[in-house]
């Protein structure tokens, strides 16, 4: 009976009909909340009309939705969660205040708590500013309750019901036991360091309460998805397409694919349908403008101006200094290309190498020319001392996530590390395909070099060659660009690497090009370095068959 799956979502989006979809709600409840909803005032706007008023229709089957599948029989909640993605300027903070009085409103729990997290001081100040002036305005609601600015509280005289506004970059909003819980901006909250853990707490305390909810409305991040926003995100996105069931609402104002990634969406035509509060809160004009601003900027910007005003997921976040491979790398993700994979369909690989202390990623890179096209074919893989965890805490959630994947191996001891790899080139070389091992000629390899030896990849026999760095590695920097623009080189997509190749900063000197790091210490290009080791070797085109072409050895 609460299916909240939406399958026709995309036909709604572009017909511009609710995306909620048709649910068995109750109908006094919901209408109740919907008038106190739509009777509210709004107190920052000339008139200060009610919501009734400056709210678009589209948003009211969203507070039926939230408030009618109230039972009070039972006293549960059909649907206690609701994932909200809206772009900015869409009245996201004044419906998330007005919602939230209506629930204090509309509450029966003695002594509830109800909580608005906000991701700014700057927004919770905004926020708390709403719903007290809405109660100003409003006779009844101003004996109805006792408003503390200082504390950001309103408390309901008769129940006792406490409505506090926090904000996540200031507060400690540990310790959660709210009934009422509205996460405004998730992909902002999801960066602080204990959010899993207070996503835990939230459905935990959800769990003593069935009556209460937890709400988050959201814009896109203004990078790649990473932890706890990316999870929520894509659970979201399979309870509405019907692929996972949870009592959660999905209500997703995001373009389908063939729209957002064509291009269509730069059209005015479409812009409604993700933005449904246009020409109210949303202005048209200032959508054009900055879009022209955005197009003469350059990639990055449009790519900042897309996610946040039209809900267009990040992928690689391309800088004005990136990698020019970078603008091809998505297009040529091939996930079937696995470690054996790559193996069974190359008829010459060469290794790649690149890690240095205990701070930095370990990368392995395995590019194979393919037997029948001669296409090159990369597998990544790395790890990383769990001390890292520590020292670059704002990185730490991308290297769990990647560690979820299966791309990257955090480890207690670094010396676990070179005996896995030395056993995958044991494997390349017993089938005799082993072009070389490329590693970067100033790194910290002399266990690693001991080891090669027992399996007899050795400087001696020219399969394990030390690549020369900085600008002496244009040549397979360049050789990679080309090659991925030409569709030629393909690799496995794996989010670690995208990740790398989105640190990955180029400086030009007087007469070359050189690698280096967007972000020192934490933005980490290990990976795609071991990458460029393997080009450099595989440009030599390497014959197992053959003496080796090349006469590069280790410092």
């Amino acid at each position: 009976m609460w299916n909240t799956s939406c399958l026709d979502w995309e036909k709604r989006l572009l017909e511009g009909r609710s995306l909620v979809p048709d649910l068995p709600l109750y109908r006094e409840e919901a209408d109740r909340a919907l008038r106190i909803f739509r009777r509210l005032r709004i107190p920052d706007v000339i008139g200060r009309p009610t919501n009734a008023e400056a709210a678009g229709p589209w948003l009211f089957p969203i507070v039926e939705a939230i408030f009618g599948c109230y039972d009070v029989e039972t006293n549960r909640r059909a649907i206690q969660e609701v994932f909200w993605l809206i772009p900015k300027k869409n009245w996201k903070t004044g419906a998330s205040a007005s919602i939230m009085l209506t629930a204090l409103i509309l509450n029966r729990r003695p002594e509830a708590e109800l909580t608005l997290i906000a991701p700014t001081k700057d927004v919770a100040d905004r926020a708390f500013g709403h719903i007290d002036g809405s109660i100003r305005l409003d006779e009844q609601l101003t004996k109805l309750f006792h408003r503390q600015n200082h504390i950001k509280t309103i408390t309901h005289r008769n129940t006792g019901a406490k409505l506090q506004v926090k904000a996540a970059d200031t507060d400690i909003v540990t310790g959660i036991r709210s009934a009422y819980i509205m996460i405004d901006e998730t992909h902002v909250f999801a960066n602080k360091a204990q959010a899993h853990a207070i996503f835990v707490e939230i459905r935990g305390a959800l769990a003593a309460r069935p009556d209460g909810f937890l709400i988050q409305i959201t814009t896109q991040s203004k990078s790649p998805p990473v932890g706890v926003f990316r999870t929520e995100l894509h659970n979201a996105r399979d309870v509405r397409d019907g692929r996972l069931v949870l009592p959660l609402l999905p209500i997703l104002y995001e373009y389908p694919a063939r729209i957002a990634n064509d291009g269509t969406w730069k059209q005015p035509k479409y812009w409604p349908l993700v933005n449904p509060n246009i020409n109210r809160s949303v202005d048209e004009g200032f959508l054009t403008r900055e879009l022209m601003k955005a197009e003469r900027e350059g990639t990055q910007a449009m790519a900042l101006f897309a996610s946040q005003h039209f809900n267009i997921e990040i992928g690689i976040s391309l800088l004005t200094d990136r990698w020019p491979g970078a603008d091809y790398w998505l297009d040529r993700a091939d996930p079937a290309l696995t470690f054996h994979e790559v193996l069974a369909r190359s008829e010459v690989i060469v290794v790649g190498i690149d890690g240095g202390g205990l701070d930095d990623l370990y990368g392995l890179a395995v590019l194979g020319r393919e037997k029948e096209t001669k296409d090159w074919l990369l597998w990544s893989h790395a790890w990383c001392h769990d001390g890292v965890l520590n020292r670059r805490r704002s990185i730490a959630q991308h290297l769990r996530d990647f560690e979820a994947d299966g791309d990257l191996t955090i480890v207690t001891d670094i010396a676990e590390v070179e005996p896995e790899i030395v056993g995958m080139i044991a494997q390349i070389k017993d089938a005799d395909i082993l072009g070389a091992v490329a590693a970067d000629s100033e790194g910290p390899f002399g266990a690693f070099v001991d080891l090669l030896d027992q399996i007899e990849v050795t400087q001696d026999n020219k399969l394990l060659v030390g690549v020369n760095q900085g600008i002496r590695l244009m040549r397979a920097i360049k050789t990679a660009e080309r090659r991925l623009a030409s569709g030629t080189l393909r690799h496995h997509g794996s989010r670690l690497m995208n990740w790398c190749v989105a640190n990955l900063k180029i400086e030009a000197t007087a007469t070359a090009i050189r690698a280096t790091k967007q972000n020192a210490g934490d933005a980490k290009i290990d990976p795609i370095m071991a990458a460029f080791d393997a080009v450099d070797i595989m440009t030599t085109n390497p014959d197992p068959k053959m003496a080796p072409a090349y006469q590069l050895f280790f410092a």
